[in-house]
């Protein structure tokens, strides 16, 4: 399973002050969602794509294989969006009848469906970037400072810990159940990922009080405190930011003209 947590402590890009690379990736996600047309979040892809591979050193297999996983959901949901059902045939551009309904996808559903499914892959890759280049303590580092509450902070962190410790423990199991045969047959499989899922439950609330116990024996008060490195604020990254954010800007702008 993919660690991101050890590319965002070991990747190029750790020395950058945080601020800077969250602010990066925050604007670029809203250009890239307010885009009018397709061709701004085919330059953020690229562009955030090449950050991510070139700048920050992460290897290009993992960062595919990490843009695999929302694109099953985008698929779908564009899907719906580009096919229509309807019983006048009218004003498809590729459409199939039967028994009276028309089934296909009208021109100007199709660039909408083409746009979202752009603009969803840009804004993705915007909050890889974010995560493959900024470890969890220095994005809670800029909230704090951005005042945002504790409570939400603090649900991030144990979020973000959980999940971590849920593909830990499904990996485990799984395992343990194909060196058993758990999984030698469709009828046995189905079987075991129940048991799978029956077992997870019970053991990370097993890990949970775990976590609270330890933390409670470090003296947890109700807000956890992490320690940060001191990172210098380079006017050169916000010059480049700007360099590279006011194009888009431009292009959305000329887009809605």
């Amino acid at each position: 399973m993919i660690n991101i947590d050890s590319y965002a402590y070991s990747n190029n890009l750790k020395k950058i002050h945080p601020g800077e690379k969250s602010l990066f990736a925050v604007i670029t996600m809203v250009v890239c969602l307010t885009s009018p047309t397709a061709i701004t979040p085919l330059i953020v892809l690229a562009l955030i794509s090449g950050g991510i591979i070139l700048k920050a050193g992460i290897p290009a297999r993992i960062f595919f294989r990490l843009m695999l996983v929302p694109l099953s959901f985008l698929l779908i949901s564009v899907l719906t969006i580009a096919f229509s059902i309807s019983t006048n045939p009218l004003g498809f551009w590729i459409a199939r009848t039967i028994n009276g309904l028309t089934i296909g996808i009208r021109y100007p559903d199709l660039i909408t469906a083409v746009q979202l499914f752009l603009r969803s892959l840009g804004a993705v890759s915007c909050l890889y970037f974010l995560a493959l280049t900024t470890p969890m303590t220095e994005i809670i580092t800029v909230l704090h400072k951005l005042k945002v509450p504790v409570v939400i902070t603090e649900l991030m962190v144990l979020v973000y810990r959980f999940i971590f410790v849920l593909m830990e423990t499904a990996i485990t199991i799984n395992r343990a159940q194909s060196s058993r045969l758990g999984y030698v047959s469709l009828k046995i499989s189905y079987r075991s990922l129940s048991r799978l899922f029956s077992a997870l439950l019970g053991k990370v609330f097993v890990k949970s009080q775990e976590l609270y116990n330890a933390m409670a024996a470090r003296c947890y008060t109700g807000e956890i405190k992490v320690l940060t490195k001191q990172y210098p604020v380079s006017l050169r990254n916000y010059i480049l930011i700007t360099g590279l954010e006011l194009p888009l800007i431009l292009l959305n702008l000329l887009g809605r003209r």
